[in-house]
């Protein structure tokens, strides 16, 4: 590795070919390298959603898990905290923040729903 002499700093520099990872030098960029990276996150279940899902026999393809994960970012655009998806039969209440599936149910069996502040029907 060698170094260079900016400012009276001495700066690490690359060697020829070598891509030198950029650290973010301020806020505003901090949030915006966080938020790209938040985004390349996918939907996790919890295990409280999974072995709900077991018990009602929800399953989820890779395109269906891609679908609620376009969703979830949609809501993250928007601000949402806690959500409800529907999907096909299902419905799902998501910690957006997180990006987690909390628990699941079948439609059918909503009755009352509260502390979310988002909703979507996932098409």
């Amino acid at each position: 590795m060698s170094f260079k002499i900016q400012n009276g700093q001495i700066i690490p520099s690359a060697h020829p070919g070598q891509v030198q990872g950029k650290k973010p030098s301020g806020d505003f960029e901090r949030l915006y390298l966080e938020s790209i990276q938040k985004t390349k996150e996918t939907v996790k279940l919890s295990a409280h959603a999974k072995d709900r899902m077991d018990k009602r026999d929800i399953s989820l393809s890779e395109e269906d898990m891609k679908k609620i994960n376009d969703a979830v970012d949609t809501l993250d655009q928007k601000g949402a905290r806690e959500g409800l998806l529907l999907y096909k039969d299902a419905a799902f209440i998501a910690s957006i923040r997180n990006r987690t599936i909390i628990t699941a149910m079948k439609d059918a069996e909503i009755e009352t729903i509260t502390n979310i502040d988002s909703f979507m029907k996932i098409r």
